[in-house]
């Protein structure tokens, strides 16, 4: 018996049903069981399971969300809130500005950190005008999915080839192959979400005043943090355009996030506030990941796949991620992408991102924003999302595959 695919379905069954009675399980107690689980019962040694781990996205994610908390603590997201939608005057302007939005925030500072600092905020924003806010919040999760294709810090998966692979100029290659389809994509978010939600596009005056700061230091040093962080990317932009390497990206966010750790007095409330949930999970979902492969599983049927045609990567990871989810699949299957050319590479982080816009459990930061909505009593059902999700994915796929074959 292959324990270790017998505990990923498991897993994914469990995560897929989550409730029973009146427990509700976490995705990342799910995946920490089964971890320890794997670990305990020999099915992967201690060591493979600590060098299974990829610290690089782990201290990338770190950054991100000490920056991402750093703004929420302090009040800062309503100030950004004000500035950037302070001229929008009805909802389907709004809902327009969400995806755009979202969706170049994402490819800049990870899917993950904009939902977890975009969900409070569209609660918000939704309270305030009386807007339904599961429409707010799936336009954020579509965005933000779709738009962090674009980017090879847009997620982690897309960070995983950009480090993993052959790939020497990640920016240069995303931008090259991506860009265009994706904005092409988010336009594609935008109209599916008119058409299955129109009727609460309501004209009205939207109310954007901004709330006062909460801490002001700390607003101030979470913006010197952004700054430094854009900075940074930037300047790694202009390395990979000039053939030079420029610090590696998992360090980015931590150095950025340098000002509030050192400097702020609410230094350890905001570490303690960070989302470990979502690290534990992934810092799990590798263990697990590893154990799988090491059990060769996977492996006997990957020469059934064409390695080398866009059309059977794209569906193959669209698929596949929905089972196992797309960081676990990019983890799974780079093994044998990792020396492709940058057309495979791109073709793979866009086929395995798309992922997230079919099912709930296609992405991490659609759990994020699930998870962080029920607690403010607003329940995103697997229908509910699925019912645009399908539209959206499957548009995604002919972009990118026609986009891709073309160029």
């Amino acid at each position: 018996m292959n324990i270790s695919l017998v505990v990923l379905i498991t897993v994914f069954t469990l995560i897929a049903m989550r409730k029973f009675r009146n427990v509700t399980l976490k995705i990342w107690q799910i995946m920490s069981v089964a971890a320890l689980f794997l670990v305990a019962t020999n099915q992967i040694s201690p060591v493979d399971a600590v060098m299974s781990i990829n610290f690089d996205v782990v201290v990338f994610l770190v950054g991100m969300f000490i920056i991402g908390e750093a703004m929420r603590e302090s009040g800062y997201l309503g100030y950004l809130s004000c500035t950037i939608f302070g001229k929008v005057k009805t909802v389907n302007g709004l809902i327009f500005m969400v995806i755009f939005i979202s969706g170049f925030l994402s490819a800049l500072l990870t899917n993950d950190t904009i939902a977890v600092v975009g969900t409070p905020l569209m609660i918000h924003l939704s309270k305030r005008n009386g807007i339904n806010p599961k429409i707010l919040l799936l336009s954020l999760a579509f965005g933000i999915t779709t738009g962090s294709v674009m980017s090879p810090i847009g997620n982690p998966q897309n960070l995983l080839i950009a480090l993993g692979s052959s790939m020497k100029s990640p920016f240069i290659a995303f931008a090259k192959y991506l860009f265009l389809p994706t904005i092409l994509n988010m336009l594609f978010v935008y109209l599916v979400i008119r058409l299955i939600y129109g009727k609460f596009f309501k004209n009205l005056d939207l109310d954007h005043a901004a709330d006062g700061l909460k801490d002001v230091d700390l607003a101030y040093l979470s913006r010197i943090s952004m700054l430094i962080l854009i900075g940074m990317i930037f300047a790694r932009i202009i390395g990979t355009l000039l053939g030079k390497e420029f610090l590696e990206l998992s360090y980015t966010s931590l150095i950025a996030a340098t000002p509030v750790i050192l400097f702020s007095k609410k230094r350890f409330k905001i570490i303690r506030s960070l989302d470990w949930e979502t690290i534990m999970f992934f810092v799990s979902m590798f263990v697990v990941m590893k154990s799988v492969w090491n059990s060769g599983f996977f492996q006997r049927y990957i020469s059934l796949i064409n390695l080398s045609s866009i059309p059977h990567i794209l569906s193959v990871s669209v698929i596949i991620s929905q089972f196992i989810s797309n960081v676990p699949f990019v983890v799974l299957f780079l093994t044998f992408f990792k020396n492709s050319n940058d057309l495979i590479l791109s073709a793979l982080a866009a086929g395995s991102t798309v992922a997230g816009n079919l099912t709930i459990l296609g992405a991490a930061s659609n759990v994020i924003i699930v998870q962080n909505a029920e607690k403010n009593g607003i329940h995103i059902t697997f229908g509910e999302f699925f019912k645009p999700g399908i539209i959206i994915t499957a548009l995604n796929v002919v972009v990118y595959w026609i986009y891709l074959n073309l160029i």
